[in-house]
């Protein structure tokens, strides 16, 4: 694989960016580890992640704004991402990224991806004692869990392979900045979204490009989900618009319009982050496909 080309260096000298064609508002950029600098301040540093991630905004992002630069950056090499940086966590600079720790996305199978979480979390639910210790304890709490058959349903344990491609309802760049628009409204649950702008070979590659390490609990290379991003960019329109320092939310141009079809992408997400639906609003993958699949045009995944 290639090295691809960052222009964020240049923006040491040019925090306009009008040499690659852009109009920056002041920003910053952030090295691996969270090390942040104005501007000005950046310059060369040893180590095989001396350059920048990324760049974000230094206030907070509004509508129009990804529509705005998203082209522009793109042609220039760069990717757009909103980022929370009003979380307990505080910004990128406090996420523990890590990119020497990923692989590269097009390594990776996403169906191998998908069917080796799906049959390892079969296997564990199924070789489950339900007599160990501090069960009684955890039942008095949180109540029965639901069982595995009931949450998978109406799946198995075997991996039930990938959904078809279903048809676009906008363009992805489309409708990635309209929902992009909705998360830095008021009231979205984002509390200070900047816009960033991420050197990727696609929008798929984000998380890995900038080391996130979001959802470590579940897989520690973040490639791996990335191959699976790629493959819904190709299937379901996806772009990566948003991440907080544990939460990925996705843009969909082409959602699923029948209950079937949104079992069967929900059959995905519950392989590519259990936590949505077995510590989510709705315990089981039927009510999930219904209530946050269904007809979606963003996707939101949230790793404990």
């Amino acid at each position: 694989m290639a090295t691809l080309p960052n222009p964020l260096p240049a923006l040491a000298a040019d925090p306009s960016g009008r040499s690659l064609g852009l109009q920056l508002p002041p920003g910053r950029l952030i090295e691996a580890g969270g090390t942040s600098h104005g501007l000005k301040a950046v310059g060369d540093h040893e180590g095989p992640w001396h350059q920048p991630l990324l760049w974000h905004a230094e206030r907070q992002a509004s509508p129009g704004n990804w529509a705005a630069l998203g082209s522009p950056a793109g042609r220039a090499g760069l990717l757009p991402v909103l980022l929370d940086t009003g979380g307990a966590q505080g910004g990128p600079e406090g996420w523990e990224l890590m990119p020497g720790e990923m692989s590269y996305p097009g390594d990776h199978d996403a169906e191998e991806v998908l069917a080796e979480f799906w049959e390892d979390y079969a296997a564990d639910e199924l070789g489950a004692d339900g007599d160990h210790p501090g069960g009684e304890s955890t039942v008095e709490l949180f109540g029965e869990p639901t069982p595995y058959d009931e949450t998978v349903a109406p799946y198995g344990a075997v991996w039930p392979g990938l959904s078809p491609a279903l048809p676009l309802t906008a363009a992805p760049d489309t409708r990635a900045a309209e929902v992009a628009d909705s998360l830095v409204d008021a009231g979205s649950g984002f509390k200070e979204p900047r816009l960033a702008l991420v050197p990727a070979r696609r929008s798929a590659d984000i998380p890995a490009a900038i080391g996130w390490t979001g959802p470590m609990n579940h897989e520690g290379d973040t490639a791996r989900l990335c191959a699976v991003l790629r493959s819904w960019e190709d299937r379901f329109g996806i772009r990566v618009v948003a991440l907080t320092f544990d939460q990925l939310v996705l843009s969909v141009a082409a959602p699923p319009t029948t209950q079937a079809e949104a079992e069967a992408v929900a059959a995905e997400h519950f392989a590519f982050c259990p936590d949505n639906i077995t510590q989510g609003h709705h315990a089981t993958l039927r009510a999930y496909a219904a209530h946050e699949v269904l007809g979606h045009r963003a996707w939101s995944f949230w790793w404990d």
